[in-house]
């Protein structure tokens, strides 16, 4: 019998330069007849303007197993951020589930038993940069999908590591605003 996989959270930070290629997931993993199912159900049904959710597609008519829903975490308002977000992100965070099912982070014959909520992060600055390469931002989302879909499956980081590490960890903006740059 296989353990249940109810509620699994992760995230994961890939940066590369230039830093509007910066991916930053956040996920929630589960069963789809329990807690992961029925959000992912909810947030299909209970569309936000700018905030659309939408699978994760290798293509138009080509969806990922474990069903996967991506969720915009900036408001987005603009035709190209559209395009962007629903073009090289969606298309890497599909090839970085699958990833996972094919490094069996996720198990092979769970994979239409789970779901996933996948929380992206896109730059806004991708809007203006001179030195946009959709190979780029291809290549940091899909890896930081793979990373914290890992890191959930995992249960990492553990809570040992994280007692025992809390006071070495510093939180970027938090120092940021520390020495007066916020």
């Amino acid at each position: 019998m296989n353990e249940p996989i109810v509620l699994r959270t992760g995230e994961a930070l890939v940066e590369a330069e230039p830093s509007w290629s910066a991916a930053e997931p956040e996920v929630m993993i589960g069963e789809l007849d329990g807690p992961v199912g029925q959000a992912m159900a909810q947030q299909l049904i209970g569309q936000v303007k700018g905030h659309t959710r939408v699978f994760a597609l290798l293509n138009s008519d080509v969806q990922v197993k474990p069903a996967t829903l991506m969720v915009s975490k900036v408001t987005v308002d603009d035709s190209r951020y559209t395009n962007i977000l629903m073009g090289t992100v969606q298309a890497a965070v599909a090839h970085g589930v699958l990833d996972a099912v094919r490094s069996r982070v996720i198990p092979r014959e769970r994979a239409n038993e789970l779901g996933i909520i996948i929380s992206v992060w896109l730059d806004p600055g991708v809007l203006t940069a001179t030195d946009y390469d959709p190979r780029v931002l291809f290549q940091t989302q899909r890896e930081a999908t793979a990373k914290a879909i890992t890191k959930a499956m995992r249960n990492e980081p553990t809570i040992e590591w994280l007692l025992e590490h809390q006071d070495e960890v510093e939180h970027y903006y938090h120092q940021l605003a520390l020495e007066g740059k916020l």
